[in-house]
């Protein structure tokens, strides 16, 4: 849509290819400067329900003029000139924004110009700073700009204490203390969303280490690494000698295997004395024991013993933090697993693409 003035003081209004002509104004706009801005009713009433309302009422005659008199008060006249302009040609420059996106803000919220909101919204969030991001807050809390707050208080959670020192933290915090509060307890939530997430990565990596010690066990137990293989080849001199070469997991796994070395060689462990590594070997044991689905077929040591103990013993079954425990470590090994099949899955394909691509590229040579 296309707004241009004519030579007769009306305007020329294009859309989808037809022409309208705004002859004659019939709507003044005085600013506070006294300042008189023609208008037409139609568009105004077609862009803002409030001025719609307003151009409805009863007409009263202002000056001997027979034109409907709208007042737009307490904003700079300039704005109110950008304002009215928006109303015709939804365009707002990067200057006038600077300049007037506060006042813009305002007026798009009492006219209710939706439009105008949109754009005061994000160009206003645009240009806080430490100075006036106090200002912006109470002004969006006022034209209900949801985005605005949140990005005000955002901003002064990161900032706090440039803000604190400015004179729009000191004017709150004497005449609003409820919105001082309110801040405070958006920082306050937002440090404990923030300790929370941290926690919960520090729960995960545990997991997946965990899962990690319960796959490396498995594959010590099954295939062998470097110094200990399956149980079923110790007996075997001739495939002792030939040790298996490191796994993509080695450091965990050279760990487990020293951990499973000690805890085959430990004289306190026999001795019923106890230690502090043969009960972390006996933890990740009953660990893989609760998350195995084959124990009958299992080499993993003790996995059946464990499997059947835990059917037995009431305590075992009912400890709930045993249960979350072997639930989430299931789960992590089960997302692993699924990542490590999407990886391999991805450069199977990676390396048919690349496969293709050079015999194409020899057939054309």
């Amino acid at each position: 849509m296309a707004i241009t003035a004519t030579q007769n003081d009306g305007v020329s209004l294009n859309a989808n290819k037809i022409s309208y002509d705004l002859v004659e104004t019939d709507v003044e706009i005085i600013t506070s400067g006294r300042r008189s801005i023609p208008a037409h009713s139609g568009i105004l009433a077609s862009v803002s329900p409030v001025l719609t309302n307003i151009i409805e009422k009863p007409r009263k005659i202002h000056g001997g003029s027979s034109k409907k008199v709208i007042k737009i008060l307490g904003v700079p006249c300039d704005a109110v000139s950008v304002f009215v302009r928006f109303l015709y040609s939804p365009s707002v420059t990067e200057n006038e924004m600077e300049k007037y996106g506060i006042h813009l803000l305002a007026l798009s919220h009492v006219y209710m110009v939706t439009q105008l909101k949109q754009r005061c919204t994000k160009g206003v969030g645009e240009r806080v700073t430490a100075e006036n991001v106090v200002d912006i807050l109470q002004l969006a809390r006022l034209c209900d700009a949801p985005d605005l707050c949140l990005k005000c208080m955002r901003f002064i959670h990161y900032k706090f204490k440039t803000v604190e020192q400015t004179e729009g933290w000191k004017f709150l915090q004497e005449h609003d203390p409820f919105l001082e509060l309110d801040i405070l307890q958006f920082i306050d939530d937002a440090e404990s969303r923030k300790k929370r997430r941290r926690r919960h990565r520090r729960e995960q990596n545990l997991y997946l280490q965990l899962s990690e010690a319960m796959e490396c066990i498995e594959h010590i137990c099954t295939e062998g690494c470097t110094l200990v293989g399956p149980s079923s080849n110790l007996d075997n001199k001739s495939t002792c000698q030939v040790k298996p070469g490191p796994c993509s997991a080695f450091s965990t796994c050279y760990g487990l295997q020293l951990l499973i070395r000690h805890f085959a060689v430990c004289k306190k462990r026999v001795d019923g004395k106890g230690c502090v590594r043969c009960k972390r070997m006996i933890q990740l044991l009953r660990l893989h024991s609760s998350i195995c689905d084959q124990s009958e077929s299992c080499r993993v040591p003790l996995c059946r013993q464990y499997k059947n103990r835990g059917e037995k013993d009431k305590k075992m079954v009912e400890d709930t933090k045993w249960k979350v425990l072997v639930r989430r470590v299931a789960s992590a090994k089960a997302m692993s697993s699924l990542s490590q099949s999407k990886k391999k899955k991805s450069e199977v394909l990676f390396k048919e693409e690349a496969e293709d691509f050079i015999r194409i590229r020899n057939k054309l040579m």
